[in-house]
C-alpha cells in the first residue's frame, strides 16, 4: 500500500535493456523534503533506476508512484510537466548553444514558464559562475561548469524532486565542495532529492538515508549516523583492500 505522503515510490520494479532485466523488483521510498541516497558498484542498477524512473527506458514491471499519481504509464515529456526532474550523468547538454539560452530553453513547462524570472535569478545567483560567463557556449566550459549548467538546467524546470546521477563525476575535491554546498541549498528548499554517488564521503554529508544497491536490487537501507560507518560500507563493496 502506497503512502500518500511520500514524494516517491517504487515498488517492484523491474528494467533492464531489449528483455533483460538490470532491476530485479527493486523497491524504495522518498519522504517529503527528504534527502536520499543511492550508493553502490558501477553496473549494479542505479542509472537504470533513475532512468527507470523518468522514463527514459520502460519498466518491464513495477509501479512508480510520485505525489501520490502513478507515472510508470507516462512519457517522459508528462514527469517532467508533473515535476521531476531527472539530472542524468555525462553533462548532455547543447554545446554550441550559450548558458542564457540553454537556461531559458529549460523553462518550456508552463509550471516552469509560471516561474521562470524567479527560478532563472535563483540559479545565477546559486552559481555565480554561471552568470559571469551566461554568454559563452557551453562546449567552452570547464567540467565542473557544465555540472552547475545541467542542475541549473534541472532547476529550470521548477522541480518538485530532483534526481541528480554523479553529479561529481570527474570533479575535483574543491569542486566537489562547492557543489556539496549548492545541493544542500536546493534541498534546504524543500525540494526532495534522490542522488546517485560512487563518492561515499560526498553522498553521506548530504542525505538522510542512504540505499545500498547489489545486482539490481536493495541490499540495506542506511541512516545516517547508524550502524553502519564509512569504512565498513567500503568494505562491502571493494573489499578490505580497495576500501584504501
Amino acid at each position: 500500500m502506497s503512502d500518500p505522503a511520500n514524494a516517491l515510490e517504487v515498488d517492484g520494479l523491474r528494467a533492464g535493456y531489449d528483455m533483460s532485466d538490470v532491476l530485479l523488483g527493486m523497491s524504495l521510498h522518498v519522504g517529503p523534503q527528504e534527502r536520499v541516497g543511492l550508493f553502490g558498484p558501477n553496473g549494479h542498477g542505479k542509472t537504470t533506476l533513475l532512468n527507470t524512473i523518468s522514463k527514459v527506458i520502460a519498466p518491464h514491471a513495477g509501479r512508480v508512484v510520485f505525489m501520490g499519481e502513478a507515472i510508470d504509464g507516462l512519457p517522459p515529456q508528462q514527469i517532467v510537466a508533473r515535476g521531476l526532474i531527472h539530472v542524468a550523468q555525462a553533462n548532455r547538454l547543447f554545446p554550441d548553444m550559450q548558458i542564457m539560452e540553454i537556461l531559458e530553453l529549460a523553462a518550456f513547462t508552463p509550471r516552469a514558464q509560471a516561474d521562470r524570472k524567479a527560478n532563472l535569478d535563483y540559479v545565477l545567483g546559486l552559481f555565480p559562475r554561471l552568470a559571469e560567463r551566461r554568454r559563452q557556449q557551453c562546449k567552452t566550459l570547464s567540467g565542473g561548469e557544465r555540472q552547475m549548467l545541467s542542475i541549473g538546467v534541472g532547476l529550470m524546470c521548477a522541480p518538485r524532486m530532483l534526481m541528480l546521477d554523479e553529479p561529481t563525476l570527474g570533479l575535483s575535491p574543491k569542486l566537489k565542495d562547492e557543489l556539496a554546498e549548492a545541493i544542500a541549498e536546493i534541498s534546504g528548499r524543500g525540494i526532495p532529492l534522490l542522488l546517485v554517488e560512487q563518492d561515499i564521503a560526498f553522498i553521506l554529508s548530504l542525505v538522510e538515508r542512504m540505499y545500498l544497491v547489489d545486482h539490481g536490487e536493495i541490499s540495506r537501507e542506511i541512516r545516517r549516523g547508524g550502524e553502519v560507518d564509512h569504512q565498513e560500507i567500503m568494505n562491502m563493496y571493494f573489499g578490505a583492500d580497495g576500501a584504501r
